[in-house]
């Protein structure tokens, strides 16, 4: 059985096989799915921001090799511009986080290590690539778990989650919001394809403010199930949609006008 593939952030995007955050389109609509996928859009601060949380975290010492910390000169002059310029040169290719946001990422960091489930759960490989056929649909998918630990018997795919609040209901909010229990059922379901192996999937959520609380949490069973329908639901829609090619948007598969009527609460008004 396969145990997971060696490969740079930048060969797994590129890879063609469909992963979660592209799949997870669809669930606003099929067209909006087929718009992202041919425009891609550039990297925002904020995404660059938790790469590099990601980076430091899992995989400190390969930290330099992705991203640059800002240079701080003054380009106003002469020297500045020149010491800027060869170093934009040295670091071409790498993502730039500022200073400050450095200083962040080592606080979170230390945080992290100072908690011994954490650092427990942080412990086994990272960053390996997963690429298997579903077997309903016949597509190619991929999935890139940021840690599997192994502790007995037990195989874990851990996720690292940067939030606004690690709350454990604000983080159940969030997990639906963003499908992190897609997320979990297709992981999990990828991990199986290739190594035979059950997983259970947790969740490590740290605030990004100080001072920068962490909550761990397990995808519960009846998060796998739904984690898993959703999964072959939308790889079903996906399926559909590429052969008949017909990436629909608001209005359905069939174009239908939408009925648009009053929220229930106020409906009871008028029975």
């Amino acid at each position: 059985m396969q145990t997971g593939i060696v490969m740079t952030q930048s060969e797994y995007r590129a890879h063609p096989a469909i992963s979660k955050s592209d799949l997870f389109k669809i669930t606003k609509s099929p067209l909006h799915f087929k718009w992202s996928m041919e425009n891609r859009e550039d990297k925002t601060a904020a995404l660059i921001f938790g790469s590099a949380c990601h980076k430091y975290i899992l995989e400190r010492d390969d930290f330099d090799s992705e991203f640059a910390v800002a240079l701080n000169v003054d380009r106003r002059t002469k020297t500045g511009k020149e010491e800027y310029a060869k170093w934009l040169e040295e670091n071409e290719g790498k993502d730039v986080v500022s200073s400050d946001d450095m200083e962040k990422i080592k606080a979170m960091a230390e945080v992290i290590d100072s908690n011994k489930f954490a650092k427990r759960l942080f412990s086994g490989e990272h960053e390996k690539s997963f690429f298997w056929t579903d077997e309903q649909t016949e597509e190619e998918c991929k999935c890139r778990p940021d840690d599997i630990t192994i502790i007995g018997d037990q195989h874990i795919l851990v996720d690292y989650k940067t939030t606004d609040n690690a709350e454990t209901e604000a983080f159940r909010a969030s997990a639906i919001k963003y499908g992190y229990d897609l997320q979990a059922g297709m992981y999990c379901e990828g991990y199986k394809a290739n190594t035979g192996e059950d997983a259970i999937f947790i969740f490590v959520a740290q605030e990004k403010k100080p001072p920068y609380a962490i909550n761990i949490l397990q995808a519960d069973e009846f998060m796998m199930i739904e984690g898993k329908n959703l999964f072959h639901d939308l790889m079903e829609i996906y399926h559909n949609c590429k052969v008949t090619d017909n990436w629909y948007g608001y209005m359905g598969e069939n174009g239908d006008v939408q009925s648009l009527g009053l929220p229930k609460w106020l409906q009871k008004e008028f029975e």
